[in-house]
């Protein structure tokens, strides 16, 4: 089943600083007239959500976590969001349990399984250097310790 959703990797690239003013500026229009519609929140959220500031991804995930509790018609579209905006904040446990939601529902979407793999891919990473940053600072202790037992043999 074909999706109408940009595949994972298109969601890299950010809108422009203009862009996003015109969501904004929109959102605080509403935002005003005691108003917001669903569509307005959500491409604000949208618009957040791929920003590189990590200020403007949480804002992002928080309306769209509105969205989700509060419109149970946009749930499909806010749950892709959600988890590309925990991956993008490095929330990787977040951004698996989002995705795995939507695939859940939608098996065959190109988009969830694409952001699956970059998932997968980041967090092998991250464990490749966090595995690499602990074999460091043990090798560091095993030289500091075996300095000290050599200055204490030589005493």
């Amino acid at each position: 089943m074909p999706t109408e959703l940009p595949y994972a990797a298109d969601a890299e690239v950010s809108l422009s600083y203009d862009e996003l003013e015109v969501l904004r500026l929109q959102y605080q229009k509403e935002l005003s007239q005691a108003h917001v519609s669903i569509q307005t929140k959500f491409n604000y959220a949208w618009g957040l959500v791929k920003s590189p500031m990590r200020e403007h991804q949480v804002e992002g995930v928080r309306l769209l976590q509105d969205i989700y509790r509060s419109e149970p018609t946009r749930r499909r579209e806010c749950l892709y969001y959600l988890a590309l905006g925990h991956y993008k904040m490095s929330n990787y446990e977040e951004a698996k349990k989002f995705n795995s939601l939507l695939l859940e529902k939608e098996p065959t979407n190109l988009q969830a399984q694409s952001l699956g793999s970059l998932i997968e891919q980041r967090v092998t990473r991250d464990g490749y250097i966090g595995m690499a940053i602990a074999g460091g600072a043990a090798a560091i202790g095993t030289i500091l310790l075996a300095s000290l037992v050599r200055r204490a043999a030589r005493k």
